[in-house]
């Protein structure tokens, strides 16, 4: 029988495929990745593709049609089983694979889920992603072949590898983990073995119905947990991971939380001594603060487009050895392969501490201070999102205002800067804003909410969401 498929349309995002599963996302869609995916991997002459899964409800079941549909191209399917995405980024990289899908709904809601993809050892998105619509549509398939299936646990070997790059010597940090109950739980455990020091993990089961809170770590509410827990055991610091662990969160020793571009920038000093004049990148969200001080380090700052695809694929055409999101991603190429993974960034950043006399916070307080909004995510419809981004910003153009669109649009007043963009992930426009003092910054928001207003949109909430940066 002939294959064809139609993919719901919001579920082809930019830098990869996402939806809610029963509703935008399904089995049938799975099998229909497996069987174009497969079939794109095929036609360049491959021959192995590797899969994984996150911890969620429905990710088995879309993992399993996924398989099948890669067999039915007649590819080799190495099954890396349930654990973080950046396992199966290693997997990808280390066996050679030709191609790499992960199951995985991210930092999304329990109801999502979705599918990230990885080509020749390169980020599969944007048009790629739009093509798998098209060879889906029209049933552009290789001819039903049948492939071959083996496990493979590669849990002790990534930590083996994650260990490796340990550089803090014996040095006994008091660390809380908060799994948020991440396909991490076990490659955690594993980890914790190997490092020095006193380790506490909460949330440590793969759950994915996220008893304890959501698994974002951008979000403060969600660090509630961790931050007590650090408190209550006078620890030296808090680390928290997203669902599919492949996004850090931070708390210091005073159970403050440091967003990811404050954490980019201590990393960012730390890479800079044994590369300088590399080239540090970052996300349109982060603040002017990180491109100040990687430059005052001797870097090249950077500003790039959310998106770990885009940025990984930035990364690779100026040869930067770290980048970083807002969102909590961290990329290493120093040491590592380039990819953004939360674990790997834990060992970085405990052993940096390490090697310091300094606790966590002194570090963060002697960043130059400015007060500025956290990410203020607010719904949109998907639909309408981008056209609203695109009206404010025609009008800035129009008004020759001192606007970057490198990701939605970031303006720069003498107050400082504010940000409106579409996620590439939700339904929802993302807004940030920083300034010098809370008044300058009470300005900025003002500005925001009158653009947001002229394009027919309700503003977000800001009141109370100021915080010293």
């Amino acid at each position: 029988m002939a294959f064809l498929h139609t993919f719901n349309p919001t579920s082809l995002r930019e830098y990869d495929i996402r939806g809610i599963v029963g509703e935008t996302l399904t089995a049938e869609d799975a099998y229909a990745i497996g069987r174009t995916f497969g079939s794109v991997v095929s036609r360049r002459g491959g021959r192995t593709v590797v899969t994984g899964y996150d911890g969620r409800l429905s990710s088995p079941e879309l993992e399993k049609a996924l398989v099948e549909g890669l067999l039915a191209c007649g590819v080799r399917v190495v099954r890396v089983g349930c654990g973080p995405t950046p396992m199966l980024y290693f997997a990808s990289a280390t066996l050679e694979a030709d191609g790499a899908v992960m199951v995985t709904g991210s930092h999304n809601p329990a109801a999502y889920n979705g599918f990230k993809m990885v080509l020749g050892g390169k980020p599969f998105f944007g048009p790629q992603i739009q093509e798998l619509g098209t060879l889906a549509r029209t049933g552009d398939v290789v001819p039903d072949t049948q492939g071959a299936v083996r496990g493979l646990d590669l849990r002790a070997e990534y930590v083996r590898r994650l260990l490796h790059d340990w550089d803090g010597g014996e040095k006994p940090l008091k660390i809380v983990w908060d799994n948020g109950n991440s396909a991490a739980g076990e490659v955690l455990q594993k980890l914790v073995a190997g490092l020095p020091g006193e380790h506490h993990i909460l949330n440590g089961a793969i759950d994915g119905h996220f008893p304890a809170h959501h698994p974002d770590p951008t979000v403060a509410k969600n660090l509630e947990q961790l931050i007590a827990e650090v408190r209550a055991r006078k620890a030296d610091l808090g680390l928290a991971f997203d669902g599919d662990a492949d996004r850090i969160g931070v708390v210091d020793d005073q159970g403050e939380i440091l967003w990811g571009d404050q954490i980019l920038v201590l990393l960012a000093r730390d890479v800079l001594k044994t590369h300088p004049g590399a080239t540090i990148i970052a996300d349109a969200k982060a603040s002017q603060v990180l491109f100040s001080e990687v430059q005052k380090a001797g870097g090249v700052p950077l500003m790039w487009r959310t998106g770990h695809s885009l940025i990984k694929t930035k990364m690779a055409e100026t040869g930067s050895p770290l980048a970083g999101e807002m969102s909590g991603h961290i990329f290493f190429a120093d040491k590592w392969y380039g990819f953004d993974d939360a674990l790997y960034a834990a060992v970085r950043l405990l052993g940096l501490l390490a090697r310091q006399d300094t606790p966590l916070s002194a570090l963060r307080e002697a960043l130059p201070r400015t007060v500025s909004t956290p990410e203020v995510r607010f719904d949109c419809d998907d639909t309408h999102k981008f056209k609203v981004i695109e009206s404010i910003a025609a009008r800035l153009r129009h008004e020759g205002a001192d606007v970057s669109e490198i990701d939605g649009v970031r303006v720069t007043t003498p107050d400082g800067w504010w940000l409106l963009r579409a996620s590439n992930t939700q339904a929802v426009l993302v807004a940030r804003a920083e300034g010098a003092d809370a008044a300058a910054l009470e300005r900025l928001k003002q500005a925001v909410v009158a653009r947001l207003a002229q394009a027919g949109v309700a503003a977000p909430d800001f009141s109370g969401n100021n915080a010293g940066h």
